[in-house]
């Protein structure tokens, strides 16, 4: 069965973390071709249910079936579906959402903090259906009009973080080898150019190469340690970046779309228009009206 990235626009789903401590989101995506990465300014905690790769901080683990996958804001994440999608619910926020002396115990216990605990916690169908109470608990409370919603948001997610505390013992992380260490770097390397805020400030690596020489490797072992990790090229990885995050801005911005091409590094429009097409066999013209 062939492998597609799942993608996650740059903007996040509370793209002003000062002003919304938390989120909680469902989850319903099928197979898309994108790549994954976590954003830097918030932790997330997902359920999900699917069949999936996941690389995270130089580890890889590939599930098939429903598990917890807990993200910090500080470690890049790409997931891989290898089926048909994922279905579940996540839930994000920031660490003041956190801040109270009980609450920022847990965190700092928890998977989300503690490198000793896997990421990845694979569930048996009660503990599934034990935890999905708990994020439809989420979920009623966010869009109720209660005024302490978030309290409530937040005492659901606290006995998230137990039952998986209770689940999981401290367990020492998959040991990092050189590939998996140039690979993590690589795809940081390559999210952290990421949303672009100005055509102005051009996006500057673009090339297996431009990679390579940043993080001072070879760029045939760039290659080789990337395909071996992911099983895609360093420059798929790079393309179908480049084509989620020209997606995101003919969506969500006003740019146009030669502001957009300038600013994803393409020296002419056409130029940007020919490899838009090749990526989603869209124009950006036509795309752009689609999402309207």
């Amino acid at each position: 069965m062939s492998q597609s990235v799942s993608p996650v626009p740059h903007v996040c789903p509370f793209a002003r973390a000062e002003r919304r401590q938390v989120k909680v989101i469902t989850i319903d995506q099928p197979a898309q071709t994108s790549v994954v990465q976590g954003r830097r300014d918030y932790y997330k905690i997902v359920l999900v249910t699917g069949h999936v790769t996941i690389h995270y901080g130089g580890q890889s683990q590939t599930v098939d079936g429903s598990f917890l996958f807990f993200a910090n804001p500080h470690t890049a994440h790409t997931v891989i579906d290898l089926g048909a999608g994922r279905q579940g619910y996540g839930c994000l926020f920031t660490e003041p959402f956190m801040a109270g002396h009980e609450q920022a115990d847990l965190l700092q216990r928890s998977a989300l903090v503690r490198t000793d605990r896997a990421p990845i916690l694979t569930l048996t169908p009660d503990q599934a259906t034990y935890l999905t109470a708990l994020f439809r608990a989420m979920l009623a409370a966010q869009q109720d009009a209660y005024a302490y919603r978030n309290e409530l948001i937040r005492n659901a997610l606290m006995l998230v973080l137990h039952e998986a505390e209770r689940l999981q013992p401290a367990t020492v992380v998959l040991p990092r080898t050189a590939a998996a260490r140039i690979t993590n770097l690589f795809l940081e390397r390559l999210e952290a150019q990421f949303p672009i805020e100005s055509p102005a400030d051009p996006l500057q690596l673009r090339a297996p190469q431009d990679f390579a020489r940043a993080l001072s490797v070879h760029v045939n072992y760039l290659n080789r340690s990337v395909r071996e990790l992911t099983g895609k090229a360093t420059s798929v990885h790079i393309a179908e970046r480049i084509a989620a995050e020209a997606q995101a801005l003919l969506r969500h911005t006003t740019w146009s779309i030669a502001d957009i091409a300038y600013g994803l590094g393409f020296e002419y429009p056409t130029y940007f228009d020919n490899y838009f097409k090749r990526m989603t066999g869209q124009t950006p013209t036509r795309f752009r009206k689609g999402k309207v």
